[in-house]
């Protein structure tokens, strides 16, 4: 008879199953959880302690909690103990690594609502990479040095000091033409997106172009102005801007179209200069992620070719964090006054958070992490496209030269067989479908728009073999 585990602190018996010792104390764990003897919210004792309990070792409890984090059974956060999650998987009727079979005869249903095992859904990094202890250090340097005039009611363009240090870093990295009196800080793209929309009803505008693809909340926030949006043509070189001609302003992704992947071509840039040139329209550039390329030199900035008709919005939410909340708009000058009549004449951003920023970006240290994030998502990227090549050939990744996602193009007619599986598998992943504006007159095309920015670096793997399982063969 095989000798009993022991307990752990908790007060709970393990009893191994075999299979190996990884396997035998993943599946005890789950097993504990499953029945209710681990309660949601339990603290788990360090890896080395349980290993020093159990007499294994201390790598094969890591990998072990590391497994069952991945498939939502725990959760963990970086210098916080691990604990049961409060919301556990629903049983299953039989389990292999991460794949959840249902029990013979009874056909698939999607899991109860509730957060997901893996989520691959575009739009948010790897938050558990987040720089904390460098972010620490910028934030006593920049509070010890800050007079106390920061504490009062702020510049409603943002602080000096972060206006100061971005014309510095987008000029050098984006070529962004900036002066620090143009730009103003916001609470993120869609914070700027609000502005400029109100900014524009006001002058009378009535309609925005818009690409064919794209977010549905930026569209939303745009009709909420009282605007029309007017989706433009879509093919292999991008947004084609041969159809704009009484519209008021564009909104576009000229450095990496969200969510197809390309870039803007050299003469379509040039055609949407012009136009604004000649209409005295208005360009709205989001560059959420020019940070991240891969494969090809950088693209610069469209603002650099006419920055007193196009509007460069930036934002720290892809290479840092959304929970910061801090984005900024590089204005034409003649439009500053207008923008801050919207705003309300109040500064909405935290100062100490951008004084932090600022010292962030004077230091080096946005740098070194940047680069360093780079390198750990295009590692990523490089698995995901070789993984699928093998397991799934008939499937056919795109948009991978930059960024934090990538369009799975599917056989024609099976995306929504596949995100019926992802929902079983317990995978949030996105179709390509639900990013078509709805007047759009594309060609429907069937694919997954899949991020592989947001799983922390322990649930990469079992997240892409989550996906692969969910793919046509």
């Amino acid at each position: 008879m095989a000798k009993p585990w022991a307990t752990f602190g908790v007060d709970l018996h393990l009893e191994p199953t075999g299979g190996g010792v990884r396997r035998g104390l993943t599946d005890a764990l789950r097993e504990a959880v499953r029945t209710g003897r681990l309660a949601p919210g339990t603290r788990l004792p360090s890896s080395r302690a349980l290993a020093a309990d159990l007499g294994i070792a201390r790598n094969t409890v890591a990998d072990a909690y590391a497994d069952l984090v991945a498939e939502g059974w725990l959760t963990a956060r970086q210098g916080s103990a691990t604990r049961v999650a409060m919301g556990a998987p629903p049983t299953p009727s039989r389990q292999w690594g991460s794949t959840v079979v249902p029990p013979t005869g009874t056909p698939p249903r999607p899991r109860a609502p509730g957060r997901p095992t893996h989520n691959l859904v575009p739009g948010t990094p790897d938050l558990a990479s987040f720089p904390r202890a460098q972010w620490l250090k910028a934030a006593r340097r920049a509070l010890a040095t800050a007079p106390y005039q920061v504490l009062d009611y702020g510049d409603p363009r943002g602080r000096i000091e972060l206006r100061t240090a971005l014309a510095g870093y987008l000029s050098r990295a984006r070529g962004v033409h900036a002066d620090p009196e143009h730009i103003l800080v916001c609470a993120g793209f869609s914070h700027g997106l609000r502005l400029l929309g109100a900014v524009l009803r006001a002058r009378g505008a009535r309609t925005v172009a818009v690409e064919s693809y794209g977010l549905d909340v930026h569209w939303n926030l745009l009709a909420a102005a009282g605007l029309r949006t007017v989706p433009l043509p879509f093919d292999e070189r991008g947004t084609d801007p041969g159809e704009l001609t009484g519209q008021d302003a564009v909104l576009l992704t000229p450095a990496h179209q969200f969510p197809m992947g390309g870039t803007l071509h050299r003469d379509r840039r040039a055609a949407v200069v012009e136009w604004a040139r000649r209409t005295g329209g208005l360009v709205v550039e989001d560059d959420y992620d020019g940070e991240f390329r891969y494969d090809r030199q950088p693209v610069g900035a469209l603002q650099g070719l006419d920055p007193d008709h196009v509007v460069h919005a930036g934002t720290a939410s892809k290479s840092l964090a959304p929970g910061l909340r801090l984005g900024w708009l590089v204005l034409p000058p003649g439009l500053m006054e207008e923008v801050l009549t919207a705003k309300g004449g109040i500064d909405s951003c935290g100062s100490l958070d951008q004084l932090t920023l600022a010292e962030f970006l004077v230091s080096g240290a946005y740098d070194r992490h940047v680069r360093a994030a780079r390198l750990r998502y295009r590692r990523r990227r490089d698995a995901l496209v070789a993984e699928v090549a093998r397991r799934a050939p008939r499937v056919h990744a795109t948009g991978i030269a930059a960024g934090l996602h990538v369009v799975l193009r599917l056989p024609p007619g099976t995306e929504q067989s596949a995100l019926r599986a992802a929902a079983w598998q317990g995978l949030a992943v996105h179709g390509l479908h639900r990013y078509q504006h709805p007047e759009a007159g594309v060609e429907r095309r069937d694919a997954l728009v899949v991020g592989y920015g947001t799983p922390p670096d322990h649930a990469w793997s079992t997240a892409l073999e989550a996906l692969c399982a969910v793919l046509p063969e």
